[in-house]
């Protein structure tokens, strides 16, 4: 599956974004997609998943209440909502798909990634 991010931009604290990722090729439906970001000089880290039928979300501890993740299987799409952003979120976000039958967390169990986009919040 390929996989495309787009959304990023230059917000203040506070202030909300959308992220949106398109799949084709195989169907993103059969599989678990998440979110992940890397900061300048820090690992990638996850942030958010979503199971294949959607029902199912999971977010670390330092988004949680504050970024919301969707699908939308008959557009292909996953979107990330984050809302009372803060500095600290600064990072290029990546969608990715996993093809596991349990939702993971860890940014080695998804095989298929985007290009990333940029956020940056300003303080």
């Amino acid at each position: 599956v390929q996989l495309q991010a787009s959304g990023g931009g230059l917000v203040q604290a506070g202030d909300s974004l959308t992220l949106s990722c398109a799949a084709s090729g195989r169907t993103s439906r059969r599989d678990n997609m998440g979110w992940f970001r890397q900061a300048p000089g820090k690992e990638r880290e996850f942030v958010a998943a979503i199971s294949r039928s959607g029902d199912y979300t999971y977010y670390a501890d330092s988004v949680k209440d504050r970024f919301t993740i969707s699908r939308d299987n008959g557009r292909n799409t996953v979107s990330l909502q984050m809302s009372s952003l803060k500095p600290e979120d600064t990072a290029v976000y990546y969608c990715a798909a996993s093809t596991r039958f349990a939702i993971s967390r860890a940014t080695k169990d998804f095989g298929s990634w985007g290009q990333g986009t940029l956020v940056t919040v300003s303080s």
